[in-house]
């Protein structure tokens, strides 16, 4: 039987999806811009810092994998959406 996927467990995990070049995860830098679940399907959307990061592929191959280990969570769907507005670090 699969519990519910929580909003909070998902970004607990994505927390240890770092940043590579800052050293700082992805949810405190405000990468993780929105998450909707249905049933045992996550879907994101996600902010890169740059346009042409050089660690894009790397960092959202880590996110699709840090959601997938979420109990109860079978797929995941993520949008890459533009850097605006600005975001800020977040405490927490």
């Amino acid at each position: 039987m699969l519990g519910m996927v929580s909003e909070e467990a998902v970004l607990d995990a994505l927390k240890g999806v770092m940043d590579p070049e800052l050293g700082i995860d992805v949810v405190s830098m405000g990468m993780i811009r929105d998450v909707k679940i249905e049933g045992d399907k996550v879907f994101l959307k996600v902010a890169l810092t740059s346009p042409f990061c050089p660690f894009s592929r790397m960092i959202l191959g880590e996110i699709r994998q840090k959601a997938l280990e979420v109990p109860g969570v079978e797929e995941v769907e993520i949008e890459e959406v533009p850097w605006q507005p600005p975001a800020e670090p977040q405490e927490g």
